[in-house]
């Protein structure tokens, strides 16, 4: 069975990926070999996934949003896996260490699918894998705090595959503050965290903005001397007041300095009314756990979860939300400045219908051209902005290491 997807895995992408390309009349009149898309999502979580319920994602899987089979279906190219360093484990001594890992997690994959994926560190090395009929796995750092105190972990890292790190997560660590928390400690970036931002541009990591306070966003974007990304977020107009989107005036200057931001699929983060029901829902999580006499567990949590949802229904985004925050940022900054980073396997039973699992892409792509878009554009927001930046980074970081030899 598994070898029979395989064979039919390239023919099946390239069928997906030439439905949403120009044609242009060759010589004799005749259409021109389609220059197919490359669709690159920024921000999956199956490492964490896998570290907390392991499943063989090389086959069709019970649970999650992601497994091979569904990968081929949706015509992915590029799966940016999440190696995510959860708050509570940025000790030190701890987060290094959940970051290895969670990279091996990503090598494990691999190594159980040869002929199914391989590690992208680079994007030379992504679209080869991509040219032989393969899922490019690369990789980026969820929290900053897996650099430990440490500048030399981030060169060590980038030789590890890691290509973009999250600077921080959902509180403050020694690299900047976070747009969750109300802690402000570094009032931004602290002075090393500056210094991990320089460190990034001369490795060749790209800088990701994702997570953090509106201070450390603007001082990033004053420092980094390379485009940065965003690697899962949306825009701010949509959900005022939730500082983890990205204002409008964020993105005008992301898209100044060239970079990208990638829209997040989880409803919390598209709508007013999604987001409100998480802000409600976790306040009435946070009474009832302050109201237990001992710490309730993983599965009391689920409990008290699913009881939640009974009783409170979630006002589920739509595929339609989705385009929206597309459609924003395009009006705002132009076509160039826009991705996906879905947070597949991040955002839990939060995701629109229509955008379930890593299957799904062709709707959003179906999406597009319903909205008008022009199969060179469709291709850009599909991935080809998120190449551009990231092949800007690597290109600095060469012509550095150039001149400094």
């Amino acid at each position: 069975m598994t070898k029979t997807i395989r064979a039919l895995a390239w023919p099946c992408m390239l069928l997906i990926l030439a439905a949403c390309t120009d044609k242009d009349p060759g010589e004799n009149g005749e259409a021109a070999r389609p220059d197919p898309i490359l669709i690159v999502d920024t921000h999956i979580d199956v490492p964490y996934r896998l570290q907390e319920h392991f499943e063989d994602v090389t086959r069709a899987t019970a649970s999650g949003d992601f497994d091979y089979p569904r990968a081929v279906a949706g015509g992915l190219g590029v799966a940016f896996m999440s190696v995510y360093v959860p708050a509570e484990l940025q000790e030190p001594g701890k987060a290094r260490e959940v970051v290895e890992d969670l990279v091996q997690t990503v090598q494990m994959i691999v190594q159980s699918g040869p002929d199914k994926f391989a590690m992208a560190g680079s994007t030379g090395q992504a679209l080869d894998i991509v040219a032989e009929g393969k899922i490019a796995l690369a990789m980026g750092m969820e929290n900053g705090a897996g650099l430990e105190d440490d500048l030399a972990n981030v060169a060590y890292f980038r030789d590890k595959g890691i290509s973009y790190i999250t600077l921080t997560h959902a509180k403050p660590n020694l690299i900047c503050d976070s747009s969750y928390a109300p802690e402000r400690p570094w009032g931004g970036l602290s002075p090393y965290g500056r210094r991990v931002v320089e460190e990034m541009n001369r490795v060749g990591i790209m800088v990701d903005v994702s997570h953090v306070s509106d201070e450390a966003f603007w001082q990033v974007m004053d420092i980094s001397a390379v485009p940065v990304i965003a690697s899962h977020s949306s825009a701010r107009h949509f959900t005022p007041g939730f500082e983890r989107n990205m204002s409008d005036d964020m993105i005008r200057r992301l898209a100044q300095d060239g970079g990208v931001i990638q829209i997040n699929f989880g409803s919390a983060f598209l709508t007013v009314a999604a987001n409100q029901w998480f802000t409600e829902f976790l306040a009435a999580q946070n009474s009832w756990i302050a109201a237990q006499e001992v710490m309730p567990g993983e599965e009391a949590k689920n409990v008290f979860e699913a009881d939640y949802r009974t009783s409170h229904s979630m006002p589920y985004a739509r595929l339609d939300d989705v385009l929206d925050h597309i459609d924003h940022v395009v009006k705002l900054v132009g076509v160039e400045h826009v991705g996906i980073g879905s947070d597949f396997d991040g955002v839990g039973d939060s995701l629109p219908a229509g955008l379930k699992d890593v299957s799904a892409y062709p709707n959003l792509i179906d999406g597009l051209r319903r909205r008008g878009y022009a199969d060179v554009d469709i291709r850009k927001i599909m991935g080809a902005n998120l190449m551009r930046v990231w092949r800007a980074v690597e290109t600095h970081a060469r012509t550095i290491g150039e001149s400094a030899n």
